[in-house]
Parts: C-alpha cells; structure tokens; sequence
C-alpha cells in the first residue's frame, strides 16, 4: 500500500482518541517518575523500533537525569492489521546492558508477544532491573500473562495509529492516537 493523497490519509482516520496534549502531559509525568525512580543510577532506555521512536524522544527529553537510549527493533504485524504470532527480532541492542537499570520503552502491548520475547531475551543479560514502561496498553487483546510495571493509557482493542504507531509504514507522524478506518 502506498498513500500519496492527502485526501486518502485523512480519510483513513476514524477519530482521535488521544490528544496530543494528553499525551504530552502523560509523558511529561513519566519522565518525573523515571527520574525520581533512577535518581543516582545508571538508565537506560531501551525503544522497540520503530513504533516506540516518537514516544522515546519526548519521554528521554521529560527525564532530567543522566541516562542512556538504545535500541531494538521487533516484528510481528507485517503490514497487517491482526498480529502474526511470530515474533521476528530484527536489530539487538549494541550495549552491555548488566551495568544498567533498563527500562523498556514500548510503543503499545497488544497480544504480549513481541513484549515477552524481548523481556525474556534482556533478563538472560542480566541487567541491574528491568522495567516496562508502554504508552498504550491493550489488556483485552493479551494471549500471554504480561503487565507493563507503567501505562500511559489503558485502551479498548481498536487497531491505533499515530505517534509512532503505523499501518503499513503511515500514520506515525499524527502527533495524536487515533482510531484507524480501513
């Protein structure tokens, strides 16, 4: 699919569910709490590429402590709307993470899948802790026991573009969360 009409792309928008500026005082309370939780320890920030990108750069920007970012990369939609089941890790993290307090920072936790892999992968590293934090959370949807230790949101299962989150590659620049109309 390729969208290249103005017209088309807005179409394909139901409704806003999540204002930009509701996100950007969730964010803006999280990077508080991160930065009182971690005061005086080594942070980093681990994003899921590339859902969580948009969401990584406001979040680091609200933390006021000393941290680090890395990244990963994750995939199981495969432009789809309806996760596959597989889980396919595409980029590892480049750092050494057992010096590190690591949190997750997570686009959206849908069925669990792509999260549990990647959780079970950075234990076996042996970081300080190990967090979650999701921006999205969609519990109705979940087909493995999993729980974000933080949630911005809590949403029913509608299949969610913007701010990062995409269909087919678009939509991640809605600076809002939306519902998506096929």
């Amino acid at each position: 699919m390729q969208i290249t009409d103005r017209e088309k792309f807005k179409s394909s928008i139901n409704r806003v569910i999540i204002t930009r500026e509701e996100i950007q005082n969730a964010v803006a309370k999280a990077g508080r709490m991160l930065s009182e939780e971690y005061e005086g320890k080594p942070l980093l920030l681990v994003s899921v590429l590339k859902g969580a990108f948009v969401f990584l750069s406001d979040l680091c920007r609200a933390v006021d402590i000393p941290c680090e970012v890395g990244f990963m990369a994750a995939k199981s939609y495969f432009a789809d709307t309806q996760s596959s089941g597989s889980v396919e890790i595409t980029m590892d993290l480049a750092q050494d993470i057992s010096k590190y307090h690591v949190v997750i920072v997570e686009d959206i936790i849908d069925t669990g899948r792509t999260l549990s892999e990647i959780i079970k992968l950075l234990r076996q590293r042996e970081p300080l802790s190990l967090k979650v934090l999701t921006l999205l959370d969609k519990p109705e949807r979940r087909v493995v026991e999993l729980d974000a230790d933080y949630s911005l949101f809590t949403i029913p299962d509608h299949f969610v573009i913007g701010y990062g989150l995409d269909y087919g590659e678009y939509f991640r620049n809605l600076p809002y969360i939306a519902d998506f109309k096929e």
